[in-house]
């Protein structure tokens, strides 16, 4: 949805968008791998090859 959301800002530049803190979390604090997350829409069914 436009303007929902949460843009991350590293410092190198990189742009982030996350849908909501649970996201941000996951992928910044605990560097976890979105493919391995049922709850994420980049779920890879089957495991990552």
């Amino acid at each position: 949805e436009p303007g929902t959301g949460i843009m991350f800002v590293r410092r190198d530049g990189t742009v982030l968008w996350f849908k909501d803190s649970k996201a941000r979390k996951n992928h910044v604090n605990l560097n976890r791998n979105p493919r391995r997350l049922k709850w994420t829409r980049r779920y890879e069914k089957g495991g990552i090859k």
